[in-house]
């Protein structure tokens, strides 16, 4: 079938599901908005988008409204004029509101070609995919070659889907962030929260990625995570990434989604160590809190001095989502000696602004409650607020605040608990 045969699947007002980041079908998405003037109010749900995200820009809004469960680079514009909305909701529970809250008439997704028994790779993205396809009235999936095939619970049978649309294209890549000074310290800070044999969840980005330059001397780490990229690899070719220890799949890289370069996407390919399941397997806190010894490392961007994070908005402005940030500090917190790090520069806007705050922004979300973290990191050093009273955290953040805002910081101690800091 051509992809605008498949389109037309689409019926003004259905609500379509798109698989997640760089698992989106590309191709069939773009055959989609070629077709917009047969589409009114045609909801599109996805979490990070990594696409052009065209169904989002001004003079769509007749055709399609975005509804965004993460709000990423190409849609947040869409989101804070209004011409989109944001519905939040932990990572690990986005499948269930597919079956319940928000059902699903149309998927679109992508797949590798099927094998000899008839069963479609969901690639490298599984997460909230999978589900969409399960309960999706119409599966449309773009059939890539270039897509890698992933081991565990990636897998759909043909029968699962209605519209097959063949267009190979390479899978879309990220390139490597820069990694400055600032983000070596905070890398090598969390680095020695970790121990050998530990099993790790992290994030995507400049801080993820320092943090892992710093554990090349670490042995037998194992990962659990939502999601890695390419820092990963470099772990496990140098001997450090085994799975040997994990209490969870020893042997195996448990994992919801990826995103990274090809070289990424080459070695998960066939891969038996690499097990990709859905994210109310991955990112469920009864599940995380299976894996002794796990460390969680996400960032933020702000934290007040009672320990409460921001990770999602700037005020009242949606940047982003909760993603599995609380997933994975809950589960973390019930783990035998978890540890959950936030880990994030000490200021923005090129040192104009201090991450951390005497109170977070008019409007700003809470993420992470004041009652779940666990550790702040910075540049500067490491603050440890579990079982902490207010004043003792207030204390251990402005310690690791930049020099330039300690002195402000301490006048707000000093008003807040009577006593010079």
């Amino acid at each position: 079938m051509t992809a605008e045969e498949a389109v037309k699947k689409i019926k003004s007002g259905d609500r379509v599901v798109v698989g997640h980041a760089v698992g989106e079908p590309s191709y069939v998405i773009g055959k989609m908005v070629e077709n917009k003037d047969q589409y009114e109010d045609v909801e599109i749900v996805h979490m990070v988008a990594m696409g052009k995200g065209e169904y989002c820009q001004p003079g769509m809004e007749k055709h399609f409204r975005h509804n965004s469960i993460f709000v990423g680079g190409c849609t947040r514009d869409a989101v804070s004029s209004g011409r989109g909305d944001f519905t939040p909701s932990f990572f690990y529970q986005v499948p269930k509101l597919f079956r319940t809250t928000m059902p699903v008439d149309v998927a679109l997704v992508q797949v590798t070609q099927p094998d000899e028994h008839g069963y479609c790779s969901l690639g490298v993205s599984v997460d909230y995919t999978k589900a969409a396809v399960e309960v999706a009235k119409t599966v449309i999936a773009q059939v890539n070659d270039q897509m890698p095939r992933t081991m565990g619970e990636s897998f759909v049978h043909v029968s699962e889907i209605d519209c097959f649309v063949e267009h190979s294209a390479p899978i879309i890549e990220l390139g490597a962030p820069r990694i400055g000074d600032v983000e070596r310290a905070i890398g090598e800070n969390c680095a020695s929260l970790v121990s050998d044999g530990d099993t790790l969840q992290l994030g995507i980005g400049a801080i993820p990625d320092a943090v892992l330059l710093f554990l090349k001397d670490k042995k037998d780490l194992g990962i659990h995570s939502e999601m890695f990229s390419d820092g990963v690899v470099e772990l496990v070719e140098a001997g450090v990434v085994t799975n040997k220890k994990k209490t969870l799949h020893p042997g195996k890289m448990v994992v919801a989604f990826l995103m990274g370069s090809k070289k990424l996407y080459d070695f998960v390919n066939n891969n038996p160590t690499v097990e990709m399941y859905p994210v109310d397997y991955v990112n469920d806190p009864a599940v995380i809190m299976k894996n002794d010894n796990i460390v969680s490392i996400n960032s933020c961007v702000q934290v007040d001095l009672m320990g409460q994070v921001c990770s999602e908005s700037i005020g009242l402005t949606q940047i982003s989502g909760v993603g599995g940030q609380v997933d994975f500090v809950r589960g973390v917190t019930m783990a035998k000696n978890g540890k959950s790090i936030i880990a994030m520069p000490s200021t923005a806007a090129k040192g104009k602004l201090s991450k951390i705050v005497p109170l977070l922004d008019e409007g700003a979300a809470v993420t992470t409650s004041r009652n779940d973290v666990d550790y702040i990191v910075t540049e500067f050093g490491i603050a440890a607020l579990r079982g902490k009273t207010l004043r003792e955290r207030a204390k251990a953040l402005i310690q690791i605040a930049h020099p330039d805002f300690r002195d402000g910081l301490a006048l707000e101690y000093e008003k807040r608990f009577s006593t010079k800091l």
